[in-house]
């Protein structure tokens, strides 16, 4: 489980952010803490993996923090969130390690990703192997993912894949089927068989076999947010 601390003074993005953290898997809350020293007593006082961090806080602010957190060397990770959107502010906050940006508002789907993303590299962090240079290249700082965007199966489209990649995300966590696709997309069945065999390929969508009233085997899908990132490798 990764432990998180929210550092924001308002009080309903904070709300906002607690919902949206509990909405994706393998993340805790720790603590909401409202201002500079409430932060740093947290960090102290809990075992934190992540913060998601707010720039502007009265009194000392969340670059302050950030320069805090590295000059004491906590073992932590940062992902910003914040309305400020100068270029400068962005990048002290890489300067310091910062490993994503989210500027206000943002979407639900821009905040899952981030997280996604970290609890990936979260994942490979935590393996303690030892690693060839291709598969920190793929994995960690994502060298591959330029040639990766040519190489779909033969006779499949980005521009169709596009469209069938849109539709499945409507349906969010709710289980799917060919017919629910063609009837969203009135791109054929058969066509939509061949995106989705290759979508359970990289393990995007999960497939189980389902019985319907009749008897007849029904292949439902869903669509696995842990992994719904490598798509991107592809549009």
């Amino acid at each position: 489980m990764i432990n998180v601390l929210i550092v924001e003074d308002d009080p309903m993005v904070g709300e906002l952010n607690k919902r949206y953290l509990s909405q994706i898997d393998g993340f805790e809350l720790k603590g909401i803490a409202p201002s500079f020293q409430q932060a740093l007593d947290l960090l102290k006082n809990e075992v934190i993996h992540l913060v998601l961090l707010d720039i502007y806080m009265p009194g000392q602010n969340g670059l302050a923090l950030l320069s805090e957190i590295r000059q004491n060397n906590h073992l932590v990770d940062v992902i910003v969130i914040s309305a400020a959107n100068e270029m400068d502010v962005v990048q002290q906050t890489m300067r310091h390690g910062a490993i994503d940006y989210l500027i206000k508002p943002f979407e639900f789907e821009r905040f899952q990703s981030a997280l996604i993303e970290y609890k990936r590299k979260h994942t490979l962090y935590q393996s303690r192997n030892n690693i060839s240079q291709s598969d920190l290249d793929a994995k960690l700082f994502h060298k591959k993912a330029e040639t990766e965007k040519v190489l779909l199966p033969k006779g499949l489209t980005k521009s169709t894949l596009k469209l069938i990649w849109t539709s499945i995300r409507s349906f969010e966590q709710q289980v799917f089927t060919t017919e629910d696709l063609a009837n969203h997309t009135e791109i054929s069945q058969v066509s939509i068989r061949k995106y989705l065999k290759f979508l359970e390929d990289i393990e995007v969508v999960d497939v189980e076999m389902a019985y319907g009233t009749i008897g007849r085997p029904v292949f439902q899908y869903k669509l696995n947010t842990s992994q719904m990132n490598l798509i991107q490798h592809y549009l």
